[in-house]
């Protein structure tokens, strides 16, 4: 018996899904089929572009309210979501500089299975992917075929054409 993860499982029972370094996911708090997301194993967490941060209290517990772009090269479609904050985390972006992150607890269904993982809000605005999905998302039974792309499938052309700010 090979002791190597594949696509249907890995030797332990459980499941490992094979995903690109590029892929679609769904954002279901948000109510989003369609986000295009780098995977990105260098980075610990995850990240999504948020503006519009607006930090509040509710029932004694700190919430942060903000707004995110579902396409990369448009700024049509945004989205309000509010959410509990689980803290603030300092950043190195890879640019080096530090800052100061609010990171919250999103769904993300990614190739087909959704899991809760923790999400930094970050300007992303001007990066290449407005989402990166981080290896505290991806140790869930999740393995990288840097060679692929959209693994776990893609959206059909109307909606792609929509990321392209078409």
């Amino acid at each position: 018996m090979s002791s190597t993860p594949h696509a249907s499982g890995a030797t332990d029972g459980s499941t490992t899904d094979v995903v690109g370094w590029r892929e679609w996911v769904a954002l279901p708090q948000a109510g989003l089929a369609w986000v295009k997301a780098k995977v990105d194993t260098g980075a610990r967490s995850s990240s999504i572009h948020a503006f519009d941060l607006e930090a509040f209290e509710q029932d004694g517990e700190e919430w942060v309210r903000f707004s995110i772009h579902p396409w990369q090269r448009s700024d049509e479609d945004h989205v309000e979501l509010s959410l509990p904050v689980l803290d603030r985390r300092e950043v190195r972006s890879s640019n080096g500089q530090v800052e100061q992150r609010y990171a919250v607890a999103m769904d993300v269904t990614l190739a087909g299975r959704t899991i809760t993982t923790v999400m930094t809000l970050s300007n992303r605005d001007e990066m290449g992917f407005r989402m990166l999905i981080g290896r505290e998302a991806l140790e869930r039974g999740f393995l990288v075929d840097s060679a692929r792309s959209y693994a776990g499938g893609r959206p059909r052309r109307a909606v792609r054409r929509r990321n392209w700010g078409r």
